[in-house]
């Protein structure tokens, strides 16, 4: 009867503990994943490819709960999961010289009926930058980050922040002002 009790006990102990990463992580995914959706959709331009790559953070981010030194910081251990995934996806893609740069591979009716064409302008141009400059855009003007947590996320300086946000406006500016 006592070996029942312990088995009990230590069986009631596993299911508490594994709650608590199932707790967490569904919460963070409520609040969340949406917005890292859009955050990967915006850097690649591929919903299903964004969808994957959120979904790995998530995955990977459940995986490693116990190894987690401060819960508080999950959202930014997310965020740069899926700048890495994103990054690895475009590293991976094959360009095709019959298409243009930042064109989608396809576009559904409904895509097309859903983003206005000054959209797809501005999308077309922000998948147009340089990898580096895209990112601290994305972050720093859809995300509303600011320049300390956009370094932390990318793993660079705050003033690489700065030089590359500011190229990328002038970039962007430009290539508005061709698609207009």
């Amino acid at each position: 009867m006592h070996l029942l009790y312990v088995e009990t006990v230590a069986s009631a102990d596993t299911e508490a503990a594994q709650e608590l990463p199932d707790r967490e992580v569904t919460a963070l995914y409520a609040a969340h994943a949406l917005s890292l959706t859009r955050l990967a959709y915006v850097m690649l331009g591929d919903r299903p490819a964004a969808e994957d790559v959120v979904q790995e953070a998530f995955l990977g981010l459940y995986k490693r709960w116990r190894q987690l030194r401060n819960p508080a910081s999950a959202p930014g251990y997310l965020r740069t999961s899926v700048l890495n995934g994103c990054r690895m996806v475009l590293r991976s893609r094959v360009r095709r010289d019959d298409r243009a740069t930042g064109d989608l591979p396809w576009e559904s009716a409904e895509a097309t009926a859903l983003v206005g064409e000054e959209q797809r302008h501005l999308l077309r141009a922000i998948r147009a930058l340089p990898p580096r400059q895209r990112e601290t855009l994305v972050l720093r003007y859809y995300l509303d980050l600011n320049e300390e947590e956009i370094a932390r996320s990318m793993g660079i300086r705050r003033g690489t922040v700065k030089s590359a946000t500011s190229r990328a406006l002038a970039a962007l500016g430009k290539l508005m002002q061709e698609y207009s």
